[in-house]
């Protein structure tokens, strides 16, 4: 059996907290015989393995524990309890600039931060080239750090820890700050790095990252494990569990009187058929009892086709008042990223209240882009509220999958753009070279 490079038994961490200074003053008068303080645990009782090559994702709400957890990983924080074990090179993207000394330059640090991951001075100056390429952050790396903006200090960082050969990469939500440009590269040098067997533990509130890059997922909530194992289970039973909390706290608006019913059909074509259910979760006050994709004849399509029309079909059941119901679903690819969605609120129709065993179909008719030859699933969900506030009825996860058919062209990357091609001059011609007909091409 393969042996971890992380090892978790038993671990917490808790933290002296003091009601005031004066408390603190009179332990340490007393020389620690006599607390005057409560305990805060940041983690309790955790016990897990990371092997070798896992890409390891760690969910949680602010203040559950993952940066502490990242940091005793990394050997900044050393537990209270419990036994921690780490085999190999780690480099850790923590906190903002954590490992930067702010007087210093850029270059300054990297030479500070690659001497502590243990690389020569020879070592730094044949990757230095590399690192300050990798970072595009021009000559401000002659500067001193604290005159870097948030994504500034990312990107060096980022460029340090990826340059050091670790055998462990530990990355916190540092890369939310940075620009959408330099994240997706980031992204990119992950797979890269999990394709030659890196280690990685990713730590992020964007769950479609986690679903996309990660091997196992671990929920922290409060210091200690919700849950562990599959990224897709963790991840689901994750986001089911902050709607939960979110609904509880939204304050429902008023019904909208008189709300056009446009989009909106009655029991005439009613789908009573859900194909699959990963995954439940909502209040219960509505459900949805059916979905089917249809092509423009109303017919069942069993695979989808680029550049085609389709027609989405959502039934609905009330089983109570909902005062403003939007329905809707989500597509995703075949590694569960979020790749498209829509409602009827986003659409720009109101939908009427719903009274208990009120049943509606929703059509929704759209026009598909050439997608690159994979599997789509269809996840629908009926919410009531606002789009910036409400609360899910019901929600299905991945109702229903399709396969994309294969298209005639090429298409480079997720989805080939609509594109209209021009010649807009002759190249290698004066302008009182070219022909009339060729004058006026363009």
């Amino acid at each position: 059996m393969v042996a971890p490079v992380i090892e978790f038994r038993g671990v917490s961490k808790t933290y002296p907290i003091f009601a005031s200074p004066r408390d603190r003053l009179k332990e340490f008068a007393c020389f620690n015989r006599a607390h005057f303080h409560d305990e805060f645990s940041a983690l309790a009782d955790l016990t897990f393995n990371v092997f070798p090559g896992e890409t390891f994702c760690i969910v949680g709400e602010n203040g559950s524990g993952k940066s502490t957890l990242l940091q005793i990983i990394a050997g900044i924080l050393q537990p209270s309890e419990g036994q921690v074990a780490v085999r190999g090179r780690v480099a850790a993207l923590l906190e903002l600039g954590s490992g930067f000394n702010p007087e210093f330059t850029g270059r300054d640090n990297v030479f500070l931060s690659s001497a502590i991951q243990g690389l020569s001075q020879r070592e730094i100056e044949n990757k230095f080239h590399d690192i300050e390429q990798f970072a595009e952050i021009g000559e401000y790396i002659d500067q001193p750090v604290r005159t870097y903006s948030s994504g500034m200090v990312v990107r060096l960082a980022f460029a340090v820890a990826i340059h050091v050969k670790p055998e462990i990469l530990l990355v916190d939500e540092a890369l939310s700050v940075g620009d959408i440009y330099f994240r997706q590269r980031c992204m990119r040098k992950i797979h890269e790095m999990r394709a030659h067997g890196v280690t990685i533990v990713f730590v992020s509130h964007s769950i479609g990252d986690v679903q996309l890059i990660g091997d196992r997922a671990m929920w922290l909530e409060r210091g200690r494990i919700r849950e562990i194992g599959a990224t897709d289970q963790v991840a689901d039973k994750y986001v089911a569990a902050m709607v939960r909390k979110d609904s509880a706290y939204v304050t429902v608006h008023d019904a909208v009187a008189g709300a056009a019913q446009a989009g909106i059909t009655p029991t005439a074509h009613l789908v009573d058929h859900i194909p699959n259910i990963d995954h439940r979760f909502g209040d219960g006050r509505a459900e949805i009892i059916g979905i089917a994709i249809l092509d423009e004849a109303g017919n069942a399509v069993h695979l989808l086709q680029p550049a085609s029309q389709i027609l989405v079909r959502v039934s609905v059941r009330a089983n109570a008042d909902v005062s403003a119901p939007i329905i809707g679903f989500l597509i995703r690819n075949h590694m569960g990223l979020d790749f498209a969605g829509t409602n009827t609120a986003r659409e720009g129709f109101q939908c009427a209240p719903l009274r208990p065993g009120d049943l509606y179909t929703v059509d929704f008719h759209l026009h598909l882009p050439e997608f690159y030859p994979s599997s789509f699933s269809f996840s629908p969900a009926i919410a009531d509220g606002s789009l910036e506030s409400n609360r899910i009825c019901d929600w299905i996860e991945n109702a229903l999958v399709l396969q994309m058919s294969p298209s005639e062209g090429q298409i480079y990357g997720y989805i080939h753009v609509p594109c209209r091609v021009e010649l807009n001059r002759s190249l290698g011609a004066s302008p009182a070279a070219l022909s009339p007909a060729e004058s006026n091409v363009g």
